[in-house]
């Protein structure tokens, strides 16, 4: 890989690291502290969705960023060529 190549490679690495990082800080922080009196007008199972994000919606929020983040560095492993 060449020089040109990786420092493209690793802006578009940092890219999506970012993008994912800001939607878990919205899912977790975001929805579990600072939204969530207008979220718990919502309810989720007969729980407000402010509590529900704040106890188990920001870990499975992550856990589909972990899955997004698979696949988002699948594709960008192949675009560069560097897959196993």
């Amino acid at each position: 890989m060449s020089s040109d190549s990786a420092k493209a490679y690793w802006s578009e690495n940092l890219r999506i690291i970012m993008t994912y990082l800001a939607i878990w800080f919205v899912a977790s922080y975001g929805c579990g502290i600072l939204f969530v009196d207008q979220l718990n007008a919502i309810q989720l199972g007969g729980f407000p969705l402010g509590f529900w994000f704040g106890q188990q919606g920001s870990i499975f929020v992550f856990v589909l960023l972990i899955w997004a983040y698979v696949f988002s560095m699948n594709k960008l492993d192949e675009k560069y060529d560097v897959h196993e």
